[in-house]
């Protein structure tokens, strides 16, 4: 098992930027961000695994994913910010990890508390 506390939401106007934080309480495989509106099911937004990163369709080109190993700790920087970015965002870890699975929700066993992103506008 692995805590993981992420940090960073916040209300932004339309095209602005927010970078998300998450930290984790031991090192793992492969960590991902995950986003749910009231009324929707939770979406893979991008993930990082040892060889390298994956994005939803959406995001691509706005939103980047990094990590600090040293530090444990997972980031979302989200530019060009959209209305329909509004979520809770979720930051996920697992020990094992399939490649072609990683933007998929049940592919994780460990998850953060959540935090808001709101469009200010």
């Amino acid at each position: 098992q692995v805590q993981l506390v992420e940090s960073g939401g916040g209300s932004v106007e339309a095209g602005g930027s927010l970078r998300l934080s998450c930290v984790a309480s031991r090192r793992t495989l492969c960590q991902g961000w995950f986003r749910q509106a009231p009324g929707k099911e939770r979406e893979g937004v991008a993930a990082i695994y040892p060889r390298g990163s994956s994005y939803a369709d959406s995001v691509k080109d706005r939103f980047t994913v990094s990590q600090d190993n040293a530090k444990n700790a997972l980031y979302l920087q989200m530019n060009s910010l959209k209305a329909e970015d509004t979520s809770m965002y979720y930051c996920a870890a697992d020990f094992r990890c399939v490649r072609s699975r990683i933007l998929l929700h049940d592919e994780y066993d460990n998850w953060g508390q959540g935090t808001q992103v709101t469009d200010a506008g």
